[in-house]
């Protein structure tokens, strides 16, 4: 196990670099907010979509691989159901704005800026193969769930949101080639993969950037920082990867779907917590805080999901 926690905190090392080049460039001016917005843009409707159909053209189409790819759907849904029940379970705070924030932070995962990466550098194409299912299941979920939860209005809910979400989209053309068996010619695919290239440094780059409005002596003085860190970084991935084993999944699929859900907090919450006015700041204290205490939680347990 010490052999596999090494070899996942060195790939973690890496993102983390790149997360530091992030920050000290938004201390320098080099990415300001307009900015990080619009590599956020270009990683969401561009990298994200990109890498998914490069991940799906590269495996062999077979039916085990289709099996497979059942199997993680199933495993994808069964963890944000199950994070969501614990969500609701644990946070009850009296202020809404603040308990909204919490349950929204445990729940969603930042499956598509730090999972992706990390499948594809831990398992390969592999490993993105079954990492874009979780990042479909999520976004159906964030886009739904998430989404009335947050603004506390069901008239928010819009199937439209859903289905033109563009990691639904880039999901969709992926999973479209795969089963079509159609393999792209070299001068489509080529610029594919350049622009899937983007997935791992440009995220890293943004999150480091807004780590730089990271509070951290006010986080150090709110409970809710270290209850949902708690939840999100060590009872949701222990406990869906226990649970996964119990019911026999196992090899790549399970060391995937751990890496997702032990994934800090998504950055979308931060984004829904404006829109609707919520607690923007416990938001960023949220995110800032679970990604930087990944670095020790993420290797420890994605290596424990390649033991056991």
């Amino acid at each position: 196990m010490w052999t596999n926690i090494v070899v996942v905190s060195e790939q973690v090392a890496v993102l983390f670099i790149l997360i530091a080049l992030g920050f000290f460039s938004g201390k320098a001016g080099l990415i300001n907010e307009a900015g990080a917005k619009h590599l956020t843009n270009i990683v969401l409707y561009l990298a994200t979509p990109c890498i998914m159909v490069q991940s799906f053209q590269k495996v062999g189409y077979s039916p085990s691989l289709i099996f497979n790819l059942g199997i993680s759907t199933l495993c994808a849904v069964l963890i944000q159901v199950l994070s969501v029940f614990l969500s609701r379970a644990i946070f009850r705070d009296k202020n809404m704005s603040r308990r909204v924030v919490m349950r929204f932070s445990a729940v969603f995962s930042n499956c598509g800026f730090m999972s992706l990466p990390l499948q594809q550098a831990i398992l390969g194409d592999e490993g993105v193969f079954y990492g874009t299912v979780f990042v479909a299941v999520f976004n159906i979920i964030v886009w739904s769930y998430g989404l009335v939860d947050m603004s506390g209005d069901r008239s928010n809910f819009n199937l439209k949101n859903i289905i033109l979400n563009p990691g639904i989209i880039g999901a969709v053309a992926a999973a479209s080639l795969f089963f079509l068996q159609i393999h792209l010619p070299y001068i489509l695919l080529t610029p594919i993969q350049y622009i899937a290239g983007l997935n791992t440094p440009v995220p890293m780059l943004v999150i480091g950037f807004y780590l730089t409005r990271f509070k951290f002596k006010e986080s150090l003085r709110d409970l809710g920082i270290y209850a949902v860190s708690a939840v999100r970084l060590l009872i949701i991935p222990l406990a869906s990867l226990f649970i996964m084993k119990l019911l026999g999944v196992d090899g790549n699929i399970v060391t995937s779907c751990t890496i997702a859900a032990s994934a800090p907090v998504a950055a979308t919450t931060t984004m829904f917590a404006a829109k609707f006015d919520r607690d923007v700041d416990l938001s960023v204290g949220l995110v800032s805080s679970t990604t930087l205490l990944s670095i020790i939680t993420m290797p420890i347990i994605i290596a424990l999901a390649q033991t056991i």
